[in-house]
């Protein structure tokens, strides 16, 4: 029978240990380390990177003066060593589960508003039909979680599919948007003005996502798009337990979707301060990869979230009624 080239390399030429010296490289940048990290030896390493090399007919790494760099073939080939490498690790986690009688693990990125409401009412219907499954929750931006989903790292993520983030290797399930307000502590100066405006907050103090975030991009803009200075006082922070506590003790101010917040809000230590933004993220969706069979724990999770979505559209097409 004949095999497909990619067939034949795979088959003949890549081993498990080529897979994990391109990570090691990848992650050291030298020969010495990478060989350490592998444990192999330095003539070890150095003869299986010629043996990859010479198998793909192209050059993985160029030689600089403190170490090595990839070049963009090597770039792919890290990628993708990373890939199957979580893969297989995977494998042996769901076995050794199986083995020991548990049901499996599910790992499962979110971006904050999700986080707060829909992933959590999910993970509680999961752990009513599957109470022994393992769920793994990381709540990050985007960006950072789909580097994470596309190493292997994760089953899915509740987040946004950025532009360069190769869209058409992901599958994305639209859910909702996600405006923002002003929100400041009850009380706050700026609450008792009937109008705001983008000058008087360029002088307050902002508690602000980290830089590269959508939301700190479109911050940037609303400020310098009116030709005002950014605020020269901020704390940068993902964490909404350390945001909210900031705000209830302090004069700063942040934009904020109000569902993360609606218990401090309900409770009167939180108000919206009196001005639009005009602040609305793009669609947040379920994230999962292309071509990727999921494992019967990360199924239930997806079907679990399927379900809670579902109710909690109906929940808001009842409410507008």
């Amino acid at each position: 029978m004949h095999l497909p080239s990619s067939d034949r390399f795979v088959r003949a030429h890549l081993k498990t240990r080529h897979l994990v010296l391109l990570v090691e490289l990848g992650r050291h940048k030298s020969i010495l380390h990478a060989a350490v990290a592998a444990n192999m030896t330095q003539p070890g390493a150095s003869k299986l990177l010629a043996e990859l090399e010479y198998a793909l007919g192209v050059q993985l790494f160029e030689r600089v003066a403190r170490g090595i760099v990839p070049t963009w073939y090597g770039e792919v080939m890290i990628r993708r060593a990373g890939s199957a490498l979580a893969e297989l690790d995977a494998a042996h986690q769901e076995v050794m589960e199986l083995v020991s009688g548990l049901s499996g693990r599910v790992a499962i990125g979110s971006v904050m508003t999700p986080s707060t409401r829909l992933l959590p009412d999910a993970v509680n219907l999961l752990k009513q039909r599957h109470a022994r499954l393992h769920v793994s929750i990381v709540v990050e931006t985007s960006k950072l979680l789909l580097q994470r989903l596309r190493a292997g790292e994760l089953d899915m993520v509740i987040g946004r599919v950025l532009d360069g983030n190769s869209p058409d290797s992901l599958n994305f399930e639209p859910l909702t948007d996600e405006p923002h307000s002003l929100i400041a502590r009850a009380g706050h100066p700026l609450a008792q003005h009937e109008k705001l405006g983008l000058a008087e907050l360029a002088e307050q103090a902002w508690i602000v996502p980290p830089a590269g975030s959508v939301l700190r991009d479109r911050l940037t803009a609303l400020f310098l798009g009116q030709g005002l200075d950014l605020p020269s006082e901020t704390v940068e922070t993902m964490s909404l337990p350390v945001t909210t506590s900031l705000l209830i003790g302090s004069d700063m101010v942040a934009a904020l979707p109000e569902e993360p917040v609606r218990t401090w809000l309900d409770a009167g230590l939180l108000t919206v301060l009196p001005i639009d933004l005009g602040l609305r993220m793009d669609v947040y969706g379920i994230i999962t990869r292309r071509q990727h069979q999921l494992s019967p724990g990360a199924q239930a999770m997806l079907n679990a979230l399927h379900q809670i979505s579902l109710r909690c559209d109906g929940t808001k097409l009842a409410n507008e009624d």
